[in-house]
């Protein structure tokens, strides 16, 4: 599991835009980006291997 500091940093997105891309309001909406897992109260977290399928499904489109 990777808390938002660690998505951050495997995406280079900020948080704003971590949370823009899974806002289906939001113009930035991404429909394929993981979504975060609740853990308690106040805390979430994203599975590693779907922000991992997720980098690797965006290098893939570039090629």
């Amino acid at each position: 599991m990777l808390r938002i500091k660690q998505v951050k940093e495997r995406t280079g997105l900020s948080r704003s835009t971590i949370y823009n891309k899974m806002d289906p309001s939001s113009p930035f909406h991404d429909p394929d980006f993981p979504r975060r897992v609740q853990l308690g109260r106040a805390s979430v977290a994203w599975e590693e291997n779907e922000i991992d399928e997720w980098l690797h499904k965006r290098m893939n489109l570039r090629d």
